[in-house]
């Protein structure tokens, strides 16, 4: 069997720990961690703090998922409609070349659903207002009225806010 990405949720504060327990066993997994400077009174120090509190992505097989049961720390695995979600490749290589790329970087749930009035953010269609119709991964698709036609594109998530209709 291929081995997939997953992610598991860990005890608060306890993303590095199990990266550790993982690491040992012998098992590939991969905790972003974010490189941050912090000031205190008297001094600057950089530390490293996960990207994304309390997950720890791992590679295994389907057969192996029972083995997290016995990690100090795993709480759960992270699950998409009753099954353990599986994460692409490609996003965990998208991940690793941003952070290798980028410090400090700050990571911000975007929560929108079809029929979401949003505004574009940024790019070349910023300021547009529109009405998302579908969502695809980390992409939305919008519909832009212009001109009397609709106009459909797809958006980023982070390119996106959502619109708050003022009460009629």
């Amino acid at each position: 069997m291929s081995q997939r990405w997953y992610a598991v949720y860990t005890k608060p504060r306890w993303e590095k720990k199990v990266a550790k327990t993982l690491s040992v066993r012998d098992i590939e997994n991969y905790c972003p961690l974010n490189k941050v400077e912090h000031q205190w009174s008297d001094r600057k120090k950089v530390v490293y703090l996960p990207l994304f509190t309390s997950y720890v992505f791992i590679r295994i097989t389907d057969k192996q998922l029972s083995l997290l049961k016995s990690i100090d720390g795993i709480i759960s695995i992270v699950t998409w409609l009753g099954k353990p979600a599986i994460i692409k490749d490609e996003e965990i290589i998208a991940i690793k070349q941003f952070l290798k790329n980028h410090s400090n970087v700050q990571v911000e749930k975007n929560n929108v659903a079809i029929n979401d009035k949003i505004k574009i953010t940024n790019g070349s269609l910023v300021d547009q207002e529109g009405t998302i119709v579908a969502l695809k991964n980390n992409l939305i698709v919008v519909s832009l009225p212009s001109l009397g036609y609709v106009m459909y594109v797809e958006v980023a998530r982070e390119s996106v806010e959502k619109v708050t209709s003022a009460p009629t």
